[in-house]
């Protein structure tokens, strides 16, 4: 076939693809200089913290239509990543999933912080709430608070001791906290993290436990410890059969840590609302909901005023206990 043959033969092929072509939908082109929004988490993969920042993220994908990057940088108890978050641009691309940890307890309790949560952060959403928890293994025979508190007070000096996850934790400063409301001077066992603590609790080394309900509840299920009683002001959906302190009659042991979501100062208003709305807006979809409550989170958001008004009461409540503990990190 001679080449001015071929051409005419492949005349109308051409012409049918290119009618196919005119009346096909634009693919989006992807903006010049466009960039994914980052979730940065100073905990590990797998973790309380990691997990919902990877639930929201999937919802802010759909509503913001951005590709949304979790990254992990764990260390130093949550705090490298807020030192590493604070020297990042202020251009709307960066958020920090944060917990009291950060937010709340490190600000009390080290005298050199390389940040300054109110100089070098943005409030952005609360996402959720999470209680505390006391539990006690083989290591006592107690069986209710009730029976607990009367074998602390049958023998304090014998009987006070309880392990919380670290050092300057929030779980550290509520267990200070429970023993300043019934009366016994406790005294603090830590661990480097929530799985070694639970081996001790489960081999009777330590008697009680204060920590996260989250951390506390599988094995609780499992009939392995015994979870007390938990800090909220109404019972958690993850735990349904435990009482709180304040309806076993401890109106004062009550306090509740925090995860919300953070941006580097600077970040420009509209920005930080735009944000804002499309994480109020996931936690309002019933299977995050849902899942969160399996992780022994509360869903809770607002504006960024009501978060920041949230965590100026937070140090305020919390730092009368750190300061009569006497602890310092540094």
């Amino acid at each position: 076939m001679t080449l001015a043959r071929l051409l005419r033969a492949l005349v109308p092929a051409l012409a049918a693809a290119a009618a196919l072509l005119a009346i096909a939908p634009a693919a989006p082109a992807l903006a010049q200089g466009e960039r994914p929004l980052r979730i940065l988490v100073g905990y590990p993969a797998g973790g309380t913290a990691d997990l919902a920042a990877r639930l929201v993220g999937d919802k802010l994908r759909e509503t913001l239509g951005q590709t949304v990057v979790v990254e992990n940088k764990p260390g130093a108890g949550g705090r490298l990543v807020m030192d590493y978050a604070r020297g990042l641009p202020a251009d709307g691309n960066t958020l920090v999933v944060a917990n009291s940890a950060v937010m709340t307890i490190a600000p009390l309790v080290y005298r050199k912080l390389n940040y300054d949560l109110r100089r070098d952060f943005a409030p952005v959403a609360q996402i959720a709430n999470f209680q505390l928890a006391l539990a006690t293994g083989p290591g006592t025979p107690a069986k209710s608070l009730r029976e607990y508190i009367d074998w602390l007070k049958a023998s304090p000096a014998k009987n006070n001791s309880y392990a919380s996850p670290a050092l300057g934790s929030i779980p550290h400063f509520f267990g200070l906290l429970f023993g300043k409301q019934v009366g016994v001077e406790m005294l603090h066992v830590p661990f480097n993290g929530s799985a070694p603590l639970m081996n001790a609790l489960v081999g009777a080394q330590v008697p009680a436990s204060v920590d996260t309900l989250a951390d506390l509840a599988e094995m609780h299920r499992a009939g392995k410890i015994r979870v007390l009683a938990s800090s909220g002001t109404q019972r958690s959906a993850a735990l349904p059969d435990v009482p709180t302190f304040t309806e076993l009659g401890y109106k004062d042991i009550e306090g509740v840590g925090r995860y919300g979501f953070l941006a580097p100062a600077g970040t420009p208003q509209a920005t930080l609302d735009r944000l804002n709305a499309a994480i109020v807006q996931a936690l309002r979809s019933p299977d995050l909901r849902e899942r969160f409550l399996r992780l022994g989170l509360e869903p809770q958001s607002g504006s960024a005023a009501q978060f920041a008004k949230v965590l100026a009461a937070d140090a305020s409540r919390w730092g009368p206990v750190v300061k009569s503990s006497g602890y310092t990190g540094d």
